[in-house]
């Protein structure tokens, strides 16, 4: 399984369905009818993984590193890795399993619980080539058989993730066909374009004051005096 190609697959499908999230909440997955069949297949699938985890957190737990035969550099970068894969499988990987069973067909958590145990499974391999060169045959046998688990584990949820990008592609197939459809459905809209010249608004001429004449002889003004002889 390629699980880039899955991401990518799961970020095209959320554009092509108007923009959802990567990190889409489990709480909008749960609300979509889940299958019978697709909840006891995770449920069978998680249960495995917990019988996994918790052997090989009891193997991890019971290793004498102290004991191997090697320098104490290695040794304690074999400690140290010890701690990280008990802290993933009694901290992280419970939340993730929770998330998941929130949301049986989120392909997000989905994809998070299968990287998680692909990062698991690249420190296993480690510890167990480590137990194999410098431990006890006990110990590598038991975390060995531990490894196998878990990579069982991963390929069945990178089964699942191919089933559920399979089924979300034809989804929106579906959902294309029928916005189609329903697009095709709408009567075309009539647009109506009046292309007559508009006529210009009469200009209102403004009249000239025409000045009143001046009286010839104003009221009040005294006649001019005879002419002498």
């Amino acid at each position: 399984m390629n699980a880039t190609k899955t991401a990518a697959l799961f970020c095209w499908s959320a554009i092509l369905l108007g923009g959802t999230s990567l990190a889409q909440s489990p709480a909008n997955n749960a609300a979509t009818p889940v299958s019978y069949t697709s909840i006891s297949e995770l449920n069978q699938m998680i249960g495995n993984l917990q019988q996994a985890s918790q052997s090989a957190q009891d193997d991890l737990s019971h290793l004498r590193i102290d004991k191997w035969k090697t320098d104490s550099g290695t040794k304690r970068q074999t400690e140290n890795d010890t701690q990280s894969v008990l802290r993933n499988l009694q901290n992280a990987l419970p939340s993730i399993v929770g998330e998941l069973k929130n949301a049986p067909e989120s392909l997000p958590s989905t994809f998070k619980l299968y990287r998680n145990l692909d990062a698991l499974y690249d420190v296993m391999n480690s510890l167990v080539e480590s137990a194999g060169a410098f431990g006890g045959k006990e110990e590598f046998q038991s975390l060995n058989k531990d490894l196998g688990a878990i990579e069982e584990a991963r390929r069945a949820f990178a089964q699942r993730m191919d089933k559920l990008a399979s089924a979300k592609e034809n989804e929106i197939g579906q959902l294309r066909v029928e916005l189609q459809n329903a697009r095709a459905a709408i009567p075309p809209t009539k647009t109506v374009v009046d292309d007559t010249e508009p006529t210009p608004p009469k200009k209102t001429v403004k009249k000239k004051a025409v000045p009143k004449p001046k009286p010839a002889n104003p009221q009040g003004a005294q006649a001019s005096p005879p002419a002498q002889q």
